[in-house]
């Protein structure tokens, strides 16, 4: 099935106000431009060199979604043109896109990684640091990152419940978050669920879902 076909289908199942990120990582600018050619908009990358090489050849209207874990080193190769930053999970990290965006006369849009899986490889913020974050001082400080919601990576377990339950957590903590809306938090988006779970994300209150292999197909690691 065509990378368009795919996209049609996925399209056709997810409401309106949730948005369909297309992973792109390792695929091929041919692939990436298909998917933009059936009206694809929203791609994310995991590596900042691949992302950017991908910015300088694809049209300017792609809005690039930094998917990865972040280093903060790497922030001033994407600063220039990256739409959302997805994994930001610790302060110093935001300190380093306020300071790349503000060389650019840029506001960032970040969201805030939280654990909620419970495998030990997951990066991610707990709710407590979350909220330390929020209502410090610190961050008023920074006045070139938008922190616009949360992203969270559910278990890789094949229990659905278990899954559905990490959704549910984050949905819930994610409201609680209104209360500290400010000029620079304003958080509006909850991005949770991949190919193989976006499904329960969705029912479970998620606004953008990280979509690659049920698009591109399996991805080519070479």
């Amino acid at each position: 099935m065509s990378i368009k076909n795919n996209l049609n289908n996925i399209s056709n199942t997810i409401p309106e106000s949730v948005t369909l990120i297309a992973v792109s990582k390792t695929q091929p600018v041919s692939s990436i431009l298909e998917a933009y050619q059936a009206g694809q908009m929203a791609f994310g990358e995991n590596k900042i060199q691949e992302m950017t090489e991908k910015f300088d050849t694809l049209p300017k209207d792609i809005e690039w979604h930094m998917i990865g874990h972040l280093q903060s080193n790497k922030v001033k190769y994407m600063a220039h043109f990256v739409h959302l930053i997805h994994g930001v999970d610790s302060f110093k990290t935001l300190e380093e896109i306020n300071k790349q965006a503000l060389k650019h006369n840029r506001i960032i849009n970040c969201l805030l990684e939280v654990k909620i899986a419970s495998e030990e490889t997951k990066f991610g913020l707990s709710f407590a640091e979350v909220e330390q974050l929020l209502k410090s001082e610190e961050l008023k400080n920074l006045k070139n990152v938008n922190i616009s919601g949360l992203m969270g990576m559910a278990s890789f377990t094949e229990n659905i419940e278990v899954i559905r339950t990490e959704f549910k957590t984050l949905k819930n903590f994610f409201d609680s978050l209104q209360k500290y809306k400010s000029f620079n938090v304003n958080p509006t988006v909850l991005s949770m669920g991949m190919s193989g779970d976006y499904k329960i994300a969705i029912e479970e209150g998620s606004t953008m879902i990280r979509v690659g292999s049920a698009i591109f197909g399996s991805r080519n690691y070479n």
